[in-house]
């Protein structure tokens, strides 16, 4: 059994007023073992060291209480959640979050599964589906607090998967390198279109010196139905 060594982490949690509790440490543990476990099946995650789980993953996903208010409760879907991030970790961290975890692979939602029952979390589903079949169907659409989604596509296509999910007056917060301002000027289209506001970005600082930025955008209007597109239209006619 991996130690991961999430006590390392709590300081800086608690400076922006992220409780780690002893149950957290417990599941944080158990999710990166069953993680690395799986890995040696499927292609999870290039980064299996531990010290680079606990800041890279882990710390990375947390990072997203910062700057955001989540209201208890709150309805989110990370969308092209892969390995479970930042959707799993924010579940364990706030387990009063009603969370789904969008994945086209099934490979990757059968490991999900096994991580929700083993960790015995409620109020939280991992459902196979492309995103932009996802955004069609009318249990998913328009259905969530917040969307969100950690390095999955360029800005433009990213906002076309991810926006049709979020409620008017929701967020959709994207989780990006620390060089998205071209991405992000390249969006104004994409953010009129599908019911946005214009963006704020806030930079974060993970482990010696590595950045992760934070793109929030707040629904204004509805999402028109036409979005999204199919995937062979989103890739070559971004908005």
């Amino acid at each position: 059994m991996i130690n991961f060594n999430i006590e390392k982490i709590i300081p800086l949690c608690n400076n922006f007023g992220v409780e780690i509790t002893p149950e957290t440490i417990g599941k944080l543990n158990l999710y990166g073992n069953l993680l690395i476990a799986w890995n040696e099946k499927i292609n999870l995650t290039a980064i299996t060291e531990p010290e680079d789980v606990l800041y890279k993953h882990f710390y990375d996903c947390i990072l997203f209480f910062k700057n955001s208010e989540i209201p208890k409760n709150a309805k989110i879907i990370d969308v092209g959640t892969g390995a479970g991030f930042p959707g799993l970790v924010l579940k364990i961290v706030r387990p009063d979050l009603e969370v789904t975890l969008l994945d086209s692979l099934n490979k990757r939602i059968t490991f999900l599964n096994d991580v929700i029952e083993k960790l015995g979390l409620n109020d939280i589903k991992a459902v196979h589906s492309r995103a932009e079949e996802g955004g069609k169907n009318p249990s998913l659409r328009e259905k969530y607090d917040i969307a969100c989604a950690r390095a999955v596509a360029a800005m433009p296509v990213l906002l076309e998967y991810c926006v049709p999910f979020v409620k008017i007056g929701g967020q959709f917060i994207a989780m990006k390198g620390p060089s998205v301002q071209g991405e992000v000027a390249l969006c104004k289209n994409a953010v009129k279109q599908l019911g946005m506001t214009e963006p704020t970005i806030i930079c974060e600082t993970l482990v010696n010196d590595e950045q992760r930025a934070f793109v929030y955008f707040k629904k204004i209007s509805q999402t028109p139905p036409k979005y999204p597109r199919n995937s062979g239209k989103i890739a070559k006619q971004p908005l």
